[in-house]
């Protein structure tokens, strides 16, 4: 046989963990016949808001959905400004124009990759009225100090802790420090529920967010059917249809359960990694800050680019030749086709997203993880 022949199977980036639990969980949600948001959105919405131990959180279609509605219930419309780190998913300046304001990038920490505390105070003038973090990769950004500089201007702060589901800073948890946070389901994240998200946080955010995600009708599907008729309801603001269905939040909630065993598993990956991989020419291993504890979404490296190499060589060699898939996060949403016109130079930022390869980590993988760090040593030795 061949070498190609004898090589293993393909190691995607990411697979997400499904057990019994869930399957068992939807079986009876498809059984109960009540498939659109109902009990188990409730429930699920109430495990989270109790995790975190915030005021109020409304279980959400996507994460994009919940920034939107963050957005929305925090007013924020034509004439605003948001701060957000452009080494981000477009999803959250994309919303911020959905709302007609402007999304100011401002630039990087060159070690945790997360928003600037100081680019971000030099961002702000007169128009901004919130700061959007993102805590990059799972570590937590500096939130007692973009607390601080929220309140000091009177501006609202937003977590995206889309990455960050079970990351704590100075004993903190990630989501429970913004006006509103969001966590996303997608399919390749810590937890996952296909699609999906939630926003949590200030109880009257939340639920302003909670009437505008159901058609700003004064009550869920839900309560109508069970005390009301379901033609009974009133419209008091323009909404729009967010909710997530009880098929998906019956995966959510035993998903969310296996956070911190999900989140101990990275963990191990992690610290494989940080031993076999260290010294390894150009490449520079992810820095945990001091006082934090990694969400571990994603274990990022940083390759330097020679003659013969660059990050996207690399990510080829691993793939062509290895069999191990890997991605990256992100393209500085700036550089986009449909942000371009805004003209920033934000050099962290620009330097991070052309050297930055995210590895496979993620609690499915077994002797994958030796797979990928003798790959690695082949490639850059």
């Amino acid at each position: 046989m061949s070498a190609v022949a004898d090589q293993p199977p393909f190691l995607p980036w990411n697979r997400p963990s499904i057990g019994p639990e869930e399957e068992q969980e939807v079986l009876e949600t498809l059984r109960s016949g009540w498939l659109t948001a109902g009990p188990k959105a409730a429930r699920f919405e109430q495990v989270v808001r109790d995790d975190l131990g915030v005021e109020d959180a409304f279980a959400v279609s996507s994460c994009t959905a919940a920034l939107h509605l963050a957005l929305l219930a925090g007013g924020i419309g034509p004439g605003a400004e948001v701060i957000t780190p452009s080494f981000t998913f477009c999803a959250a300046p994309n919303t911020v124009l959905q709302v007609g304001a402007d999304p100011v990038f401002a630039d990087i920490d060159p070690t945790s990759l997360n928003l600037d505390p100081a680019r971000t105070a030099e961002a702000i003038t007169g128009r901004t009225r919130a700061i959007m973090v993102m805590h990059y990769g799972g570590q937590p950004a500096d939130l007692a100090t973009f607390r601080k500089l929220a309140d000091d201007h009177g501006l609202l702060l937003f977590e995206d802790a889309a990455h960050a589901l079970y990351a704590r800073r100075d004993g903190v948890r990630a989501g429970s420090v913004g006006d509103l946070a969001v966590f996303s389901f997608y399919a390749n994240k810590v937890v996952t529920t296909g699609e999906g998200g939630m926003l949590a946080g200030r109880g009257d955010l939340v639920q302003r967010a909670r009437l505008l995600g159901r058609h700003g009708i004064d009550s869920s599907v839900w309560q109508r059917h069970g005390t009301r008729s379901t033609a009974a309801y009133e419209v008091t603001v323009p909404g729009l249809k967010y909710t997530m269905p009880d098929i998906t939040a019956a995966v959510g909630i035993h998903q969310w359960a296996k956070l911190p065993a999900f989140t101990e598993a990275r963990a191990r990956i992690a610290a494989a990694y940080d031993q076999e991989l260290a010294g390894l020419p150009g490449l520079h291993l992810p820095v945990v800050e001091a006082g934090v504890e990694h969400g571990r979404f994603l274990y990022p490296v940083l390759i330097d680019p020679t003659s013969d190499r660059s990050r996207d060589s690399v990510a080829e060699a691993l793939r062509e030749v290895h069999g191990v898939g890997t991605s990256m996060h992100f393209q500085p949403v700036h550089r986009l086709a449909a942000y371009r016109h805004i003209g920033c130079h934000l050099p962290v930022t620009e330097h991070a997203a052309a050297r930055q390869l995210s590895l496979p980590c993620y609690p499915a993988m077994t002797d994958d993880v030796r797979r990928v760090i003798g790959a690695l040593h082949t490639v850059l030795s």
